[in-house]
């Protein structure tokens, strides 16, 4: 149970290392470690130019592999991993906890790589939430630690803040805590107040339940102790407990305390606690908190079931094998390494699994990219830099598997009874990248880079469009974009960043008859075909009709879908726009074939394609073209004061609002159309507009004629 200790442990020395101060924080912004990309950080637009100079950049400072710097946990260095620093931020961390005899792995800090952070959520069992006392003087936490609260709200996961640097001069310990129930709700109350000598330094904790250590309280305390008290009483599953409350009788603190760990459990309250990392305060009540208020791995419900009629999963070490990778990474010495979360079962070395994609949603079925099955070799437990070798991986319980080929986010069952598991909502990529081999000599080693980092980082997309014939890699951000290009440089991927091309489509502006015309005679059997149609403009998203209105046989009728081929085939490749211009497919008309002539000898099938095909390039100077762009809907939810400059924002963008929707307290939800051109560097603009505090999805619309 959470136990309320006062003062909350002043334990030192081996058991817990300092946090990091301000000269630990300025050496990692100008030391972005051994795992960081080379070179700086550059924008999108700029990569062309520096695309070649990966080798180039800042001078680092050299450490020996796995070496730690003061209150960072730093893993073996992997090329293209960035060390902490070098594009997290510093503030509003959450750490996920998977197990408890662990030290919890960094998560990714910064908004870009939201994608692992959901994984890792997928993963863990609780989440404890670091906010710095010197963030909530202004009443405000920082978007990004509120976005990260937001992730965990939806799966109910298990949630606490510990209130970090109470011993700066700057700190203000009530603020910040004011700061995080607005922020994240009224769920969120303090378990305990700092006491402070008369010079203002933090020398203990007062619990708000237990009025430990004794002595004078805290300002403040009867009114957290009241509110935390009417919170657990409305958890508790004793209906009596609020009459004897209302009834003036003296409650049990331990009943109190239990009530308070149930809840907790059930994600329904978040204890609040100040520590004070170089004075050892409060690290004893945090630990509590995390060891016994937390939920044990067999206590956390796994995922459901895709499968109609699948089993139930519980965490049952004998039941049914059903396991999900939730991180894969390249390691220089043993190749491919992926961690594992047991939810059901166990899953032993020397046995064979099933790997099973992710399906689209539940009742759907399983994605039919790869479906195979899997020897594995060793089972590792990964402790820290090292993995050591274990029998068997129970429900609950993450392993390390090396050489396993799977992705984030597959499923690991039993062959003979094959399960998936209901994927978790992957971030929507809106960065797009277009990436061209260096030389024709890269192009195997870019394809094999692009698939292996792919399968690595479930917050990319890799698209190769047909109609711009462009390679495109999806990301989620800047930051996102320059670690996938140092990553896929330094697996020996020589590849140039391209200017993004978006396909349009053309349709004719005007009605008009054309004529085709292909006959030619140089020797040995001739071609003769000649065809007049009637080509005229149909309403967006018509498609393309085709209609024959020959009479007396002037087109033979075998040679009637000829023509059709050949104006269908000519209109999937496209029509050119003005002199020189790009081609673009051709949509939304009709076609009706009125007259023509054949030859008894000369005429064929091939003929009168060409024919068809002839007579709708004839149609573009005839009846002339309208450029179609695409229109995608953005949803965007903001808060309320950025609502202005966001709409601002869309009218410069050539943006139609559809509506402005109140979406929660304080927030709101602005539906538009956007044309596609205008939104290939949205996101990123979106995010320094709003610093990082919108959320935004889009999809295709429609198709509408572009501006000349």
């Amino acid at each position: 149970m959470i136990q309320d200790t006062g003062t909350g442990g002043g334990r030192r020395g081996g058991q817990t290392r300092p946090g990091p101060g301000p000269d630990d924080a300025a050496r990692r912004r100008h030391d972005p470690g051994p795992g960081a990309q080379r070179g700086t950080r550059r924008a999108v637009g700029r990569w062309e130019d520096d695309a070649r100079r990966g080798a180039a950049g800042p001078r680092r400072h050299h450490r020996r592999a796995g070496q730690r710097r003061r209150g960072e946990y730093n893993p073996r260095p992997r090329p293209g991993r960035r060390a902490p620093g070098a594009v997290g931020r510093d503030r509003g961390r959450a750490a996920a906890l998977g197990r408890r005899d662990r030290q919890p792995d960094r998560h990714p800090g910064d908004d870009d790589f939201r994608g692992g952070l959901r994984a890792g959520l997928r993963a863990a069992d609780a989440a404890l939430f670091v906010v710095p006392a010197t963030e909530g003087r202004d009443g405000e936490l920082e978007p990004g630690t509120v976005a990260l609260w937001e992730e965990c709200a939806p799966i109910s996961i298990p949630r606490a803040v510990a209130v970090t640097r109470c011993d700066t001069a700057r700190s203000d310990v009530e603020a910040t805590v004011a700061a995080c129930r607005s922020s994240f709700g009224e769920g969120v109350l303090p378990c305990h107040l700092p006491l402070r000598d008369a010079g203002g330094t933090m020398t203990g904790l007062y619990g708000v339940l237990s009025g430990e250590p004794g002595g004078a309280a805290p300002p403040g305390a009867d009114d957290a102790r009241t509110t935390l008290i009417e919170a657990i009483i409305e958890q508790s599953e004793d209906e009596d407990l609020m009459d004897r409350y209302v009834g003036g009788a003296d409650l049990d603190v331990a009943t109190l305390i239990d009530d308070l760990e149930t809840a907790v459990a059930r994600g329904t309250l978040h204890p609040v606690v100040p520590v004070c990392a170089t004075a050892g305060t409060g690290l004893g009540s945090l630990l509590e908190i995390l060891t016994r208020g937390f939920p044990a791995p067999p206590e956390r419900t796994p995922p459901a079931v895709v499968e109609p009629g699948g089993p139930t999963l519980t965490a049952d070490p004998s039941g049914p094998l059903a396991a999900e990778v939730v991180h894969t990474g390249a390691d220089p010495y043993v190749g491919r390494v992926c961690l594992v979360r047991v939810f059901s079962g166990t899953l032993r070395p020397e046995s064979t699994v099933h790997v099973g994609s992710p399906a689209p949603g539940p009742g759907t079925g399983p994605a039919p990219d790869h479906e195979p099955d899997e020897r594995i070799g060793h089972v590792y437990s990964p402790l820290g830099a090292a993995l050591q070798e274990t029998s068997a991986c129970v429900a609950g319980d993450l392993c390390a598997l090396t050489r396993l080929e799977a992705a984030v986010g597959d499923t690991l069952s039993d062959p003979a009874d094959p399960i998936h598991l209901t994927p978790w909502e992957r971030p929507a990529p809106l960065l797009p990248v277009g990436l061209v081999p260096h030389t024709r000599a890269d192009e195997d080693a870019v394809a094999r880079g692009l698939a292996r980092l792919v399968a690595t980082d479930p917050g990319l997309r890799l698209e190769r469009d047909p109609e711009t014939h462009q390679t495109v890699l999806w990301c989620t951000g800047e930051a996102h974009a320059d670690v996938a290009l140092g990553r896929l440089r330094d697996a020996g991927a020589d590849v140039d960043v391209e200017e993004v091309r978006v396909a349009f489509r053309v349709t004719f502006a005007r009605a008009a008859r054309v004529t085709g015309r292909h006959v030619k005679q140089s020797g040995g059997h001739g071609q003769y075909a000649v065809c007049h149609v009637d080509v005229a403009p149909l309403p967006a998203g018509s498609g393309i009709a085709f209609t024959s209105a020959v009479v007396g046989g002037a087109v033979p009728t075998q040679y009637v879908s000829s023509v059709e081929k050949g104006i269908r085939a000519q209109a999937e490749r496209g029509l050119p726009v003005g002199d020189g211009g790009a081609t673009h497919p051709v949509v939304d008309f009709r076609a009706t074939l009125a007259d023509g002539k054949a030859h008894s000898v000369d005429s064929s099938d091939a003929a009168f394609q060409t024919a068809g095909a002839l007579a709708l390039r004839a149609a573009a100077e005839s009846c002339g073209l309208r450029v179609l762009e695409p229109i995608d809907e953005v949803r965007i939810r903001i808060n309320d004061e950025r609502l202005g400059a966001v709409l601002g924002d869309l009218a410069a963008r050539r943006g139609k609002v559809l509506g402005t929707d109140p979406d929660g307290a304080g927030h709101t939800l602005v539906r538009a159309e956007v044309p596609r051109t205008e939104l290939l560097r949205h996101a990123v603009d979106l995010r320094a507009l709003t610093s990082g505090a919108a959320t935004v999805t889009r999809a295709f619309a429609r198709w509408a004629e572009r501006p000349a």
